[in-house]
């Protein structure tokens, strides 16, 4: 491990000193100013709390908008032992033990769900990562690169690693050199797209790069694809259990920071551990070991609901046969649990791919697969017509992600083997007029069941707030409309992200809403959603989010 420290030329220090508090890692980034366009901090500093539920808190004077069937609206909702014990107005508070917090009006939420996401991966992100997904100029990424790095320890890497594209930077570029040295001139900084580039690197990281045979232009250029993916690779190389638990706990508490508190984890490609590999990859033997630690120990903020990827080729499918075999689906406990399969079953979409979905619906796994093109839904809803027919998947939840181009007459086929989707706005970042979609309104008005995710943090934010941005309004990162005559309300794409989600993971009858019996998971609003202006919707964050009856991210006037 030695060895490997020297490679990656960083600070042992920065590993072995930081401490507790820094393990806590929450304060990600901040913004100079509300809504300027910036990652906002997480500002509960210490370790999060652990799984066990809180005591019993009360939340009163507010507007909660609990998602349950009727839609209704509420001022106070009283938590005991991490769940939903009453909703209402004018609660009686019973007992002396009860915490009791003010809201003053503020709007509050379910918890969210994203049913389709990569958090395993973001907590995997080498470097101290910062989310650059909502900074709407290089000026706004460099600053909260500035106020990131103004916490790291000295040597180490300060990094963004896939979430942003430079679409939404308003120079429609990624930040040079000279500008990222003159933000932060004395740490090592490496920004990069999606899976795999372009990137762009300061003067220290050009010299890191450059001594291990990575091409950096002037400018601190790296192009994409394997220039980008070496010097991913060089980052990987010196990383520790420690700091990717030090990275996950940074990933937990910007969601919670967003309010997101569920998180359905869609897995990563197969590592070769070479240059080869890309953001999206991970060492499927080792990935969750910082999760599972922190699980151990504790110390998670948000529920995790995680699937595992398979890309077999083999016809034998003797990965996939043996998880079947030695996985049990649903098994966990209400922070963690095993769901399913997906969102690959298999390599390609072939006879391969066919007999692995027989062998899931055979085990009775809940499966998800994704569509990404204009033909490739096709395949896979008249493969699952197929396996219907031998073994009924009716009540399995199997669903079909992304789906940015599936048709009124698919859904239907889709819906009437008991299917789902879950949609994204990944064309947020680098869509356009002819590369669009989902079709929201069309999948909605056919009664389909679903749910909405981020698909982050690769080649989309994990931010809801604007994907429900894009959703509401069909515009990209660029202001420009390229999904007109699709858009949904924000009553309908709250739902999607809240009531509607539990569905997907067989937890309809304990979360998505704020009513009695349901996990003690909510978040108090910054600004009212229902009135907050189209481009205010894009920086909601979270004033206040409990998960299991404890409150695990806080910012003013909640501090």
């Amino acid at each position: 491990m030695g060895s490997e420290r020297e490679d990656r030329g960083l600070s042992r220090r920065g590993v072995i000193g930081t401490g507790a508090a820094a393990l806590a890692g929450v304060g990600l980034s901040a913004t100079p100013a509300h809504g300027a366009g910036t990652d906002r901090p997480a500002p509960e500093r210490g370790g999060p709390p652990s799984g066990t539920p809180g005591g019993d808190l009360a939340l009163v004077g507010g507007k909660i908008l609990t998602q349950d069937d009727r839609n209704s609206t509420a001022t106070d909702v009283v938590i005991r032992n991490g769940r939903i014990a009453e909703v209402g107005r004018g609660l009686r508070l019973r007992g002396s033990r009860v915490k009791v917090i003010d809201l003053k009006g503020r709007t509050v939420i379910p918890g969210i769900i994203d049913c389709h996401n990569h958090i395993v991966l973001m907590g995997l992100r080498p470097g101290y990562h910062t989310p650059l997904e909502n900074a709407s100029s290089i000026a706004a990424a460099l600053a909260a690169l500035k106020v990131r790095a103004a916490g790291v320890p000295a040597g180490e890497f300060v990094t963004t690693i896939g979430g942003f594209h430079s679409n939404q930077f308003a120079e429609r570029r990624l930040p040079t050199l000279a500008e990222i040295d003159a933000a932060v001139p004395d740490h090592p900084v490496y920004l990069q797209i999606a899976f795999g580039g372009p990137a762009t690197t300061n003067g220290l990281g050009r010299s890191f790069f450059r001594s291990r045979g990575v091409p950096v232009g002037d400018d601190g250029a790296i192009a994409m694809g394997e220039a980008a993916q070496t010097a991913l690779f060089h980052l990987r190389r010196g990383q520790t259990l420690d700091d990717q638990k030090r990275s996950t706990l940074d990933a937990m508490a910007y969601a919670v920071s967003l309010g997101v508190t569920t998180h359905f984890d869609q897995g990563g490609f197969p590592a070769t551990n070479t240059p080869a590999d890309g953001a999206a990859h991970f060492d499927q033997f080792r990935a969750y070991d910082a999760f599972q630690a922190l699980h151990h120990e504790g110390r998670m903020s948000i529920r995790l609901r995680n699937s595992f990827l398979h890309l077999e080729s083999d016809p034998n499918l003797p990965g996939l046969t043996a998880r079947l075999r030695n996985t049990f689906p649903l098994f966990g406990d209400d922070m963690w649990k095993v769901i399913g399969i997906g969102e690959f079953t298999a390599s390609g979409l072939g006879d391969v791919w066919l007999d692995a979905n027989h062998r899931v619906a055979q085990a009775g796994f809940i499966n998800q697969v994704h569509s990404l093109t204009r033909d490739d839904f096709k395949t896979e809803i008249a493969g699952w017509e197929t396996v219907n027919a031998r073994f009924p998947i009716k009540d399995l939840r199997w669903v079909i992600a992304h789906v940015p181009f599936i048709t009124a007459e698919w859904l239907q086929r889709l819906k009437a083997l008991g299917g789902g989707v879950n949609v994204t706005s990944w064309k947020y970042l680098s869509g356009t007029a002819t590369d669009n979609g989902p079709p929201f309104r069309t999948i909605l008005d056919s009664g389909i069941q679903t749910g909405f995710s981020s698909d982050g943090m690769q080649i989309a934010p994990m931010n809801p707030w604007l994907h429900m941005y894009y959703a509401v309004t069909g515009k990209n990162a660029k202001g420009e409309l390229i999904n007109d005559g699709e858009q949904i309300t924000r009553d309908e794409v709250l739902r999607l992200y809240t009531a509607a989600n539990g569905w997907f993971t067989k937890e309809e009858d304990v979360t998505g809403s704020i009513e009695p019996g349901k996990y003690g998971d909510l978040v108090v609003l910054d600004q009212d959603y229902r009135t907050v202006t189209d481009e205010g919707l894009k920086a909601l964050r979270s004033v206040l989010t409990v998960v299991n009856g404890r409150i695990v991210h806080r910012a003013p006037p909640f501090r």
